[in-house]
Order: structure tokens, then C-alpha cells, then sequence
């Protein structure tokens, strides 16, 4: 595994409002109206989910009682609850939930070291339409892998997972040489971009090409979603770019 610590910011031009914002809503979401992880009755309203939206019928469900084969433990799981606005709108709202704070810290910390230079160089308002767009992009990848691979169809999927592998493959295009301090195989150094990203983007397609007989989600990790997140964001991000100044990008 590799750890982001920071990146060269010297050449950025303009305050990431965007990007501060995005990392002060996630916050706000998970402190507030997630209550810490703790009210499941909205966090399973607001989460996207594959049958939901290939149906595009909203589904209530009862909690659920499992057993742990290993330890015996047994744990209630909530059911899904009544989505008080289209269901189509959970790609979005689903992206700004947290399964945790572990979840939503190592979120917060990519969104922070990359955000703020792909927003820098692609404009605020491009750089929202973008976000929303590519998260949306990989909810919409997880729910075809979810089907295509024989996953759980009412397992509710959030998080910012997807959106944010999106900036970096945006990132890993526009600024592939800029130099990144990381924590890899324990040791402090400092790589080019593409190095960092290129390494994290392996672990997810290799983690995720391993679940792919148990279907597109495993340990709480919807790893068809960063995929295709990231997939997106590098094809969307000459859309969203000018082009000029992507060349002079180092």
C-alpha cells in the first residue's frame, strides 16, 4: 500500500474553495446527519443501491439478524429505508456518506493532497460539475459490476471513493511529473505523481479483478466503483481542462 502526505503546490494559482467545501460537506454529512455512523435509518436512505437504480423503484426492507461463522457473533442489520426523494438522486447524495471514520478520514486525505490542483487547473465551477459527474460515473460502475458479477443488489453502496479516484486519474494526467511525498513499503520518499497514483490504482484493479468470483464488493470496498471512477475522470478531464494549459503541466 502506499500513503499521500502532501504534493508540490507552489505552482497553484488560485484558493481551492471547491475542494475546502467538499471536505467541510463530507464532515458535516457524517457529524451531523449520519450522526457519526450512527443513524442507519438515514445513511440507508441516502446510499445508492444497484437494484434501486436499475428499477428505479424504491425498496423497504426489514433489519436483519446474521451470525458470524467464525466467532458466533450475532449482529442486526438494518434494513433499507424509504428514499424520500427519487432514487436516482442517491448517486449523488450516496457520495458525500461515510461508513466510518477511518472511512471518511482516508477520503478526506486524498481529496485534500489532489483535489485542490485539479480544481486549480480546471476552474471551481468545471471542477464541481466534474466531481459530481465522474462520482455518479463510478456508483453507476459498482452497479454494473454488482450485477455482472453476482453481488448483493440491495447492498447500499456510499462514500466519496469514486469521485475522488476521479481527480486522480485527472490528476495523473494533468500533473504526472509533479512530485509527491508518500509513505510506501514503510519508507518516506518523495515520487513523481504518476509513480503514487499508478501504484494505488493497481492495488484497486488487482484487489478488485481477486473479489470478482464473490461479486464487486468485499470487506465494506466497492472496488469496481474506484475503477471506474478513476477510469472516468481520465477521460473527462480533457473535457473539463483547457487543453493548453494541460501541456505546460509538471
Amino acid at each position: 500500500m502506499i500513503l499521500p502526505l502532501g504534493d508540490d503546490n507552489r505552482d497553484r494559482r488560485t484558493i481551492p474553495y471547491v475542494t475546502y467545501a467538499l471536505l467541510a460537506l463530507n464532515v458535516v454529512v457524517f457529524a451531523f446527519l449520519q450522526e457519526f455512523g450512527g443513524n442507519w435509518q438515514f445513511t440507508y436512505s441516502f446510499s445508492a443501491v444497484p437494484e434501486e437504480i436499475v428499477t428505479g423503484q424504491d425498496l423497504v426492507t426489514d433489519s436483519r439478524v446474521y451470525s458470524d461463522p467464525v466467532s458466533g457473533t450475532r449482529y442486526r442489520v438494518p434494513g433499507l429505508g424509504p428514499t424520500p426523494v427519487t432514487v436516482y438522486l442517491t448517486l449523488i447524495t450516496s457520495m458525500f456518506m461515510h461508513g466510518g471514520w477511518a472511512h471518511l478520514l482516508g477520503n478526506l486525505l486524498y481529496l485534500f493532497i489532489f483535489g485542490d490542483n485539479v480544481e486549480d487547473r480546471m476552474g471551481h465551477l468545471r471542477f464541481v460539475v466534474f466531481y459530481l459527474l465522474c462520482g455518479a460515473a463510478a456508483a453507476l460502475a459498482h452497479v454494473l459490476a454488482t450485477y455482472a458479477f453476482g453481488g448483493s443488489t440491495t447492498t447500499p453502496m456510499l462514500g466519496a471513493s469514486g469521485a475522488i479516484s476521479a481527480v486522480l486519474g485527472a490528476y495523473l494526467l494533468l500533473f504526472p511529473r509533479k512530485r509527491v511525498r508518500v509513505i510506501m513499503l514503510r519508507i518516506l520518499m518523495r515520487v513523481p505523481a504518476w509513480v503514487a497514483i499508478l501504484v494505488w490504482f493497481g492495488f484497486q484493479l488487482v484487489s478488485g479483478m481477486g473479489v470478482l468470483g464473490a461479486g464487486s464488493q468485499a470487506g465494506g470496498v466497492a472496488y469496481a466503483a474506484h475503477v471506474g471512477g478513476f477510469v472516468a475522470g481520465a477521460i473527462l478531464v480533457w473535457f473539463f481542462a483547457p487543453r493548453s494549459a494541460s501541456r505546460g503541466a509538471r
